[in-house]
């Protein structure tokens, strides 16, 4: 009985702990470039660090991002943890990014994170959320709204592509989280101040 649950144990611990390596910061910091919690919208993620490091290492901070979220999932189906625990060691990738230990738990918004990990738990549903914030950001070349209305959609998607019940809520859960990191985003939509991507 204890190993039942001490495997998943260690998978989410670890999952946590991947995500808690803020690309970001660190990558920030190899560059010799500030930390881009005092930067810009404050938010370690690439699109922050777009604003003052330039394409490439915001392209790397983004791809580290994602296998932050795909690696621990792709770890657990390969230890044999069923579809629930998959979403749940998503979650726990994802909240590592957003509460890093390393890093006074002040993280990021959680996107390419999350993408990452509904990519290694169903990939049909990731492509749909990745469709989505390409169509929306083609429409409105807001980077943010794009990520809001994925988020808002990924639940939606789930309840056709994840057979599990408990993962669809772990997904619903992600998704809300999602929106809250986005709360100021938000209101800068709605009051029509929300910046455009050039």
């Amino acid at each position: 009985m204890l190993e039942t649950f001490a495997l998943p144990l260690i998978v989410l611990i670890c999952a946590y702990l991947i995500g808690s390596l803020s690309s970001a910061i660190v990558l920030c910091k190899l560059a010799g470039l500030p930390d881009p919690r005092s930067q810009g919208s404050g938010n370690p993620g690439a699109t922050n660090v777009l604003r003052f490091g330039g394409k490439k290492l915001a392209a790397t901070v983004l791809i580290i991002d994602v296998i932050k979220g795909v690696l621990p999932v792709v770890i657990a189906c390969l230890l044999g943890l069923d579809q629930t625990l998959m979403a749940a060691t998503a979650f726990f990738a994802f909240f590592g990014h957003l509460y890093p230990v390393f890093f006074d738990f002040k993280g990021g918004k959680g996107v390419a994170t999350a993408l990452g990990g509904f990519l290694a738990l169903s990939p049909l549903m990731a492509g749909a959320a990745l469709l989505t914030w390409i169509v929306i950001f083609a429409i409105s070349r807001i980077s943010s709204l794009s990520a809001i209305t994925a988020a808002a959609m990924t639940p939606v998607y789930s309840l056709w592509l994840l057979e599990s019940i408990n993962a669809r809520w772990i997904v619903l859960i992600m998704a809300v989280m999602l929106l809250l990191r986005h709360a100021s985003n938000i209101q800068r939509l709605i009051s029509g101040e929300e910046s455009q991507s050039k």
